[in-house]
Parts: structure tokens; sequence; C-alpha cells
């Protein structure tokens, strides 16, 4: 005993003081200055940490590495690096050092650290390290030790209390349990950007990884449990406790202010001062724990944890009462059942373990089995069910640990899937076997197992690291602020598509002059990426700028909803000004641009939109700044300025009207053409011109319209001279493109003024009687015209749809019979299998044709002639004479079944009132009725002058024989021709198209005719010569006169006709009377041969 308690006070030095004070650096520069010695550290993480900084001084042959799961033992070693509670017994060193031996209070390690402070010592030199708490415990039980107290080199002070998102960077957050520790660093990663985790169940590589990940700054913050508060030594500048209660094992207790203050002390390393404080749920310090932690003011460690090390393993009773001893010196106090203990009473139980248990050899090794620690923390029996089978292994057959079955354990463990409580839970199971595999004697080949249990624990390690920096650590937030930190200038990459990488990491794009975020932002990370960018935007927009400023015109583009693009980018919109030729540049950009760019690249645009405008624009804006513009002419500029360019000529017929020669030619010589239907500029009709005036059409007046400039209506594509109408697209937006809209169909303003010059000479043409020739084509002669494939050509559209045009400009269409004589002409021509037609036949027939179709008084045949579809339907034989009917009623249906119509267009009238003008209920036979107007955009198209023709007095020839269908036509014809005459000597007299009214029911009245006519038109034509003879033979002139007014009343107008033989004349040898004199001829001859 005498011995003992020498060598436990000989060379003891005691080296006290609070966390900071280059404790742990002092024993190792002392334990370096002898020739061999040995440190215990309190965690295996601190000890791996202490021992790769001797490593690296002395070498690595040099130092060995005794942990429970780990044994580095070089053939040479000279300086052992431990953890307390692995300090090889047998090995005598010239220094020892105990690190943190305030441990010897704890109700669990306790009893360990009591043990080395009284029993572990070294030739030389001892240090015993640890706070001023446990100054009298060492005096009492170490009498004569030296102390020496160390100040702290930092100070500590605290901070109150603050939510876990206002920490402040390089803070720790202290939790007491795994749960805590999770839901924390899951909001730090939410809010902050990730945080390093450090727990007692991680493994030890694990938890390396974890603090290096807070150490390269990677992360900002740390949260761990109280094992931080053991000798780690970390760059935390605050400790933040989250709560200030802990579990033990055996209940929960409030943490002593000892605990806290070692806790505490982790924040101000080195020569940094430090705060601490509370966060989340925990109640703040009062004042007088506050001072006791910053002055390091703490009640002294009164007893010391002991158990018993001289154990009696002679038999296995002797043993638990070994342990069952109390201690018999001051200050120590035997300590609760640890897990050890635990095990041994549980296996003690079991009959066959205390079969095996046969003397001390048996006893010690159950002893030592009962060492292995319980990682698992599953329950005591099922740790007591394992220490159990190990040692039936091991005192039965060759007492070696089965390889068959170890190897069926470590395999469960050998896997890397699953989330971190399933991979913690495997590590904790490797943990036991490479604790196990250490042991010397339990395994047939224990460097194996040493291998494959610590490559399995290194790789589920890593697997649980990678998890927990997934799950609580967002790396590309913490790898720009950690660049952002460290660097003055950050790596930015500007690609083609505009995505930015900051630091190999995407932070958004930047389109034009505005960047947006990346769209997976959010938090914290929203607010590191945005810090990047800012970081890189400036210099790359204001390059931008200056290239803007730069650029020619053509790098720029306009859009039809009003943005400015370069580079494919939108960088600014137009927006409407007063004038609307000269709207306003609005740039598209964010608070990354400086105010000096904005202002050059916004006049840069401004410049660029005015020379658009007056390239292509010029005549517009020629004539809207014009000088020598006077009166209605300055007017109409203004008007078309307003109208971009375009105007409907019925807006302004009376300014139009009222305007001069010298104030048109003034307009004209701008470019200005006065058409049919409207007044424009044909050189703002190119493709180029027309959508900007439609642009700037929008911009001024599209919220007028309904418009939406966002999503404008598709416009006519470059190149067609109509298109279908949209009903949703608004008139005045066709208009200002360029387009008039003519019902269901919007045609182009220049083509629509060349369909009013083919139009119009097509209405003018007439028959002159001395000189026949054939109409146009298209032509009828009489005032109307036929579509023609010309017409739909420039159109690009159907009959059908230039019908609905034609409609919408004021004409209107008359269905009439084609003449029949037209098919008998042309029966020869389609082959021989038609009978030959005599002279006589073809004679009256072409002049048939030739009085249907000119609009000159129509001549009849001094004979009575067959009608044309007597004609056309009579067969003849060979030899040329026709066969005579056989029943007039099948006569009848042959010549309806041969009738055709064809259709032509005429301007639309409207008949004025005249009936306060009339002397008298009814008119002469050939009294004159009032003209007729058409409508005023047909009446544009036929503002030509006709031709008059001379009126013929009707005659009446003796014996002569009227055709009642071919008067009537004709009556009506003639009336056509006095009501355009007159029509187009009043417009003359008034400047402006009439504006009289059509009389009521006419084209009803046209339509009921016309119906008429169809349905007896084949009866007519088979009985219309021997139906007159009858009328004329019963009735005198007086009756005829009768049946005159009967029509009158009906609505037909008076006509004159004549029964004098055509006139004779030169013949024009492209005439139908060439080709008629001709046939004439040739059947002659035939009849004389």
């Amino acid at each position: 005993m005498g011995n003992d308690f020498e060598a436990r006070i000989r060379n003891v030095t005691a080296v006290l003081g609070p966390t900071n004070t280059g404790k742990t650096h002092l024993a190792i520069e002392r334990m370096l200055g002898h020739e061999s010695g040995m440190i215990g550290l309190p965690l295996r993480l601190l000890a791996r940490e202490v021992y790769d900084k001797i490593k690296a001084r002395v070498g690595s042959e040099k130092v060995a590495l005794i942990t429970g799961e780990e044994k580095i033992k070089p053939e040479r070693a000279r300086y052992w690096v431990s953890t307390v509670e692995a300090m090889p017994r047998e090995v005598d060193v010239d220094f020892l050092a105990i690190d943190e031996v305030q441990l010897a209070g704890d109700p669990e390690r306790g009893h360990v650290f009591t043990d080395r402070l009284l029993h572990a010592r070294g030739r030389s030199e001892t240090l015993l390290l640890g706070s001023q708490t446990m100054r009298e415990a060492i005096s009492d039980l170490i009498p004569g030790a030296n102390f020496i107290s160390r100040p702290r080199l930092s100070k500590l002070m605290y901070a109150g209390e603050k939510k876990i998102t206002r920490l402040p960077a390089r803070s720790a957050i202290v939790a007491f349990s795994a749960q805590d520790v999770y839901a924390i660093a899951e909001l730090i990663r939410r809010q902050r950007g990730g945080a390093a985790v450090v727990l007692g169940a991680l493994s030890p590589r694990t938890r390396n990884a974890q603090v290096a990940l807070y150490q390269s700054g990677d992360v900002e913050f740390l949260v761990a449990t109280d094992a931080i508060g053991m000798g780690l030594n970390l760059d935390v500048d605050h400790v933040a406790f989250s709560a200030l209660r802990k579990f033990d094992g055996y209940g929960y207790r409030n943490l002593t202010p000892g605990e806290l203050g070692q806790i505490a002390g982790r924040a101000g390393r080195h020569m940094n001062d430090g705060t601490f404080g509370v966060t989340g749920g925990a109640e703040p310090l009062d004042a007088e724990l506050v001072e006791r932690l910053e002055t390091h003011s703490f009640e002294a460690v009164r007893v010391l944890q002991w158990r018993n090390r001289s154990l009696d393993f002679g038999t296995l009773d002797r043993l638990h009462n070994s342990l069952r001893e109390m201690p018999r010196e001051a200050r120590l106090v035997r300590c609760r059942t640890a897990d050890d203990v635990a095990a041994l009473e549980a296996v003690s139980s079991d009959r066959e373990v205390r079969e095996l248990c046969a003397g001390p050899a048996a006893v010690s090794m159950l002893w030592d089995v009962c060492q292995v620690p319980d990682y698992r923390k599953i329950s005591g029996s099922s740790h007591a069910e394992l220490v159990a089978t190990l040692y039936k292994f091991l005192r039965r057959g060759e007492e070696k640990i089965p390889e068959d079955w170890f190897a069926k354990q470590v395999a469960f463990a050998d896997r890397t899937d699953g989330d971190i409580d399933t991979l913690a839970n495997r590590i904790a199971h490797i943990r036991t076997w490479t604790f196990v595999s250490n042991r010397p004697d339990w395994l047939k080949d224990p460097g194996h197992w040493q291998g494959r249990t610590r490559e399995i624990e290194d790789s589920l390690s890593d697997a649980l690291h990678e998890r927990l920096t997934q799950r609580f650590v967002d790396r590309r937030t913490s790898a720009l602020m950690k660049s952002m930190r460290d660097k003055d200038e950050l790596n930015a990459e500007f690609a083609e598509d505009g995505s930015i990488t900051v630091e190999n990491h995407f932070v958004g794009r930047l389109k034009g002059f505005r960047f947006t975020l990346d769209s997976s932002a959010d938090g914290i990370h929203e607010k590191a990426t945005r810090a990047a960018a800012t970081h890189v935007l400036a210099r790359e927009l204001g390059m931008r700028a200056r290239r803007v400023a730069a650029a020619q015109n053509d790098a720029f583009k306009l859009t039809r909803n009003g943005r400015i693009v370069w580079r494919d980018d939108e960088i600014a919109r137009l927006e409407a000004a007063e004038d609307p030729l000269a709207p306003s540049v609005h740039l598209l950009a964010d608070e990354h641009l400086a105010e000096s760019d904005k202002e050059r690249v916004t006049a840069r645009l401004q410049t660029w939109i005015k020379d658009l405008v007056a390239d292509k624009l010029k005549p517009l804006m020629e004539l809207s700044g014009a000088q020598d513009l006077q009166g209605l002419a300055r007017g109409i500029a203004f008007r078309l300025k307003e109208g971009f360019g375009v105007l409907k000529r019925d807006s302004v017929a009376d300014e139009i009207n009222a305007l001069d020669q010298p104030s048109r030619a003034s307009l004209r010589k701008y470019g200005l053409r006065f058409g049919a239907f409207n007044i424009y500029f044909p050189a703002l009709m190119k493709p180029a011109a027309a959508e900007l005036s439609a642009t700037l059409f929008a911009l001024k007046h599209a919220g007028a319209h309904g418009l939406d400039l966002d999503s404008l209506p598709a416009l006519p594509r470059p190149g067609l001279t109509s298109v279908a109408v949209d009903t949703a697209v608004p008139e005045i937006y066709y208009r200002a493109y360029g387009f008039h809209t003519c019902g269901p169909r919007a045609v182009r303003l220049d083509i629509l003024e060349r369909l009013a010059d083919l139009i119009r000479p097509l209405l003018a043409w007439r028959q002159n009687p001395d000189s026949p020739a054939l109409p146009p084509k298209g032509s009828t002669g009489d005032g109307g015209f036929k579509a023609t494939e010309e017409m739909m050509s420039i159109l690009g559209c159907s009959a059908e749809e230039l019908g609905n045009v034609l409609k919408a400009l004021g004409f209107r269409l008359e269905r009439r019979p084609v003449p029949a004589a037209k098919s008998s002409l042309g029966a020869p021509a389609a082959g021989d299998s038609q009978p030959p037609v005599s002279g006589g036949e073809a004679v009256e027939s072409l002049t048939a044709e030739v009085s249907e179709a000119g609009s000159q008084t129509v001549v009849s045949p001094a004979e009575p002639a067959q009608s044309a579809l007597d004609i056309a339907a009579t067969p003849t034989d060979e030899g040329g004479a026709a066969e005579e009917p056989s029943k007039p009623e099948e006569e009848a249906a042959t010549a309806e079944a041969t009738v055709e119509y064809e259709d032509v267009w005429r301007p639309r009238r409207h008949r004025r009132d005249d009936r306060r003008e009339r002397g008298g209920r009814h008119h002469g036979r050939h009294g004159q009725r009032g003209g007729a107007r058409t409508a005023p955009a047909a009446e544009a198209v036929a503002g030509a002058p006709a031709a008059e023709s001379a009126e013929a007095k009707p005659e009446s020839a003796a014996g002569g024989v009227r055709d009642q269908q071919s008067e009537r036509s004709h009556r009506r014809d003639k009336h056509r021709r006095e009501g355009g005459d007159r029509q187009h000597e009043g417009r003359e007299r008034s400047g402006h198209p009439g504006q009289g009214q059509e009389r009521q029911g006419q084209e009803r009245q046209g339509q009921e005719r016309q119906g008429q006519e169809r349905q007896g038109q084949g009866r007519r034509a088979d009985n219309r010569n021997e139906g007159d003879r009858r009328d004329n033979a019963g009735r005198g002139p007086k009756q005829g006169r009768e049946r005159d007014r009967r029509e009158d009343r009906r609505g037909r107008a008076p006509e004159v006709i004549t029964a004098a033989p055509p006139k004779r004349g030169g013949m024009d040898p492209d005439s139908p009377f060439a080709a008629l004199a001709a046939l004439k001829a040739s059947m002659d001859k035939r009849g004389e041969g």
C-alpha cells in the first residue's frame, strides 16, 4: 500500500484551467520532449486528431494509436495516443498525460478516469489536464502534486437569446438527442444553407468528415450533442444551447454549470473572443449563471466515481463480490452499475455459462467478454445475449469464434443503402465486430477481420456522411458562400443561352438586361444565389450596355408587339406617346444595371426607333412634316398621320371633293394616291412598312379596340393579296396593315384599286352600231360585267369569294339566260355529230345574240324570226331541212332543258322617290323616269363617263310582228342607259356621289320577274311567234298600249324599240358579223351546188 501511494504522488503535475487555455497543446509538447510518452484522451475522435498531429511531426513509425475499435502499433513505437479506457497498462513510458480529468466525476465513465488518475504514471513526469474544479480533489488524493493554472486565451461573453435563423455564422448549436439535432440541422439547411452534424452515435470517420466540412467553411453552422465539449478544437465563434436538460441514461436532469461551461468554452478558440447564448425553446440563462460561465467559477467536484481495479477471478461469485467492494479513501464513491457489470450479472444467471466458467482463467475471460461495448443500444438483455454467445464460442471447441458465424454477422452490415438511421444502425453493429476482431486471441485470423470490419465501417461511415450532407447541406449554396468569402473575384461563365454559372454552380439566366434567378432557389439558397449573381452581373451588364450603345441599326429588331430585340433577347419595349409616329422607349432592365448605363442604352434605342420609322414610313413622315400644305390639304395630312397612312375615301369624301387641283397635286407629290375606295401611300404597302404601321397602331390604340399587345392576332403573310377576315379582329387593325375589309374577305389596298381599274372599262364599254366589235372579256355592253379569271387571280380567291367582295363593294348580281345563239355557233367546233344549221337560221341567231349582248337599241329583223332557243332545239336532217315539231309540249321541255344562265354584276341602284315630280299617275310610253344612282363604292368604280347612244324613235313596220320578250329586255336596257347618263351628269354637277334612295320593292319585283321568266322561258321559246301573231291579230294599237301600261304598273321602265332592219356597213373582220357573212356565203354555194 505504501509503495502504491509513493508511486501515486511521484512527479505529478496538474495543469488546470478553463477551455481554450492550450492544455492539450502543452501536453503534446511536453511528451515530445521525452524519449517516450503516452496520452489518454476522452474521445476516439480527439485521439485521432492528436495522433495525426504527432505523426506529422515524428513520423508514423514512432506513433501508436490504441482505441477500443482501432489499433495502430508500429514495432518501434515511442509515443502512444489512446482513449482513456484503452490505455495499455503494461507499457512503461517516461511521460504520461491524462486529459479532461474532471470526467472522473461522470456517473458512467468516471470510474475509468479515477483509476487512471490514481494509478497511471510516467517514469519521469505525469500531467493531469482538466478544470479548476478538480483542484481540491487532486490535492486530497495526491498530496504534494504540483498545480499550474492557465488563463483563458480569449474572453467568453453571453449573447442572450436568438432565433436559429438569426444566429451568426460560425455558430455551434447544441442539442441532446439525435432527433433534435436532425430537426435543427434541417431548419438551418432551409434557412441558412446547411450545417454539419456531430453525434456520439456516429463513427469516428463520419464525425471527422462532418467536422472537416465545418472547418473548411463549406457550411457556417455545426449542430452537435455535448460531445463537442470534450476537447474538440473547432473554429466556433458562438455556442447556442437549444436545451438545458439531458437524459443521462436514467432520467432527465439539468446540466450542471460545469457542464455548461465546458460546452460554452468551445466558442472563441485561440485568441478570438467567443459568445454563448440560448436558442430554440431553451429558457434564457439567469444572471448568476451567466456570471459564473463568463468568469469560469464553478463548484468543485466533490466526489469521484470509483470501482475496484483489483478484481478476484477465483470464482464467478468472488468476482461479483470484488466489483461490489466499497472505496476506502475520501472523495471516492462506488460507481453505479456500468454496462459491463450489468452484462456480467445477466450472463451469470445462464446455467450453461456458469458451468463453463470454471477456474480463474474462465472467469477472467468472461469479464473480458463483458467489456465488449454496447454500441447497438438495443436493450440490456440483447447485449447480454451477445456476450453469452461470444463466451460460449470461446470456451468450446477450438475456443475461437467460428469464422462462418462471424462472417455472417459482418455481412449483415455490409450494405450502404438506406437512410441515415439505417446506416447509423449498421455502423453500430460493425463497430461491435470491429472491437471483437481487435481482440488478439478470439479469431483464427484477427488481422483479416480487423481489415474487413475496418473497410465496412469506413464505407458505411462515408455513406452516412454523404447522406447527412445531402440532407442537411445545400452544396451549391455552401460553395457559393465560401467562394464569396474567400475570393475577391468569382469565376463566372455566361453561356449563349443566357445561363450563368458561378464557381461551376448554376445561379440563373441573363436575358438582355434582366436577370432571372434559378427557379429552384429558395430560402438561403436564393439569398446566396442572388448575392453571387450580383457579384458577377455588374461587370457583364456594363459590357452589354457598351455594346448596345455602339451597335449598328441592323443589330436591333422590332417585334409585332412592340418589343426591341438585340441578339435574340428583348431589351426594351415601345410605349405609346402623343405623337403616334414617335413612341417612347422603356428599357427592360433590373436593379443590377447602373443608372448611367440605362440612360446610355435608352438614348441609343430612341435614336434607332426614330431612324426606323423615318426609313420604313418615309412618305408618311415627309407628309406629316410638310410645310407647303395649307387648308384642307394640311387637315388631310394630319388625318393620314393619325391613320398611319390610310384613310377610307368615304370618310373624307367632302374634304376630297372640296380640294382644288393644286392641293391635290401637292398631296400627290408625297406619293399619296386617291383611290376609288381608299386614300393611301402605295410605298407603305411593302411588308416591312405595313408591319411597322400595324405595330405603331397597336401601341396607340390596342386597348381601345380590345386588343392585347402580348397576344395580337395574326396578320396576313407577306405576299398575300387577300385573306379571309377574322371576325375577332377589328376592321381598323386590318386597315392599319394596308388591307380593306370587303365582307368576309380583306383585300390589300393596292390590289383593290387594281380590281377597280379592271372593272371600270368593262362597265363603260358600249357596242357601236356603225362598227360592230367583240366586247372586252367580261363586259356585257349594257353597264354590267362578268367575273373574269384575272380578277380572281389578282385577289387570289375563288369565284364565290370574289362575289362576296363585289357585293361588299356595292355591286349586285343578276342571273340571266345565256343567249342560245352562242351555243348554236359553238356547236360545230365541238364535233361533227351536230347537224348543220341553215344560213337563214344562223343569220337570225347571230343577230339575236348581238342584240342581247349590246347596249344599243335592238334592231329586229324585218321578217319573222325564229328564236335562238328554237334554233338550238330544232333537229335538222342530213340535208339541212328542219323537222317540224310533233308536239308543242316536247319542244318546250327540250328548250327548257338546254337553257343556261350567266352571272352579271351591275352597280347597285338607288332610286329617288320621284312621285312628287310626276305630273300624273301614269307616264306615256316613251316618257322618261327619274335617274337611278349606284351605291357609293360601286359608283366609284363606274364613275367613268358612259357612252351616250341616241335613242331611236319607235316605228311600227307594216305587217311586222313584235317579239314581246325582246321588247321587255331592250326597254330595261334603255332605261338603265338613260338613268346611268343622268347619274353621271349629276355627279359632275355635284362633285360627289349621289345619295338617292332605292325605290322600295324594286329588287323584289326584279327577282319575281326573273323567276317568272325562268319558269315560262321554255314555253315561250316554243310558242312565242304563234302567240304574238294571235295577240296582234286580235288587238289594235290601243290594246297594245294598254298592255304597256300594265307592265309599267309592275315597275317596268318604258322602252323604245324599232323594227327597222339593221344598218349595213363595213364589217370588222374580227366581229361576229364577218363570221356570219362567211357562213352565209358558204351555205349559198352549197345550195347552188
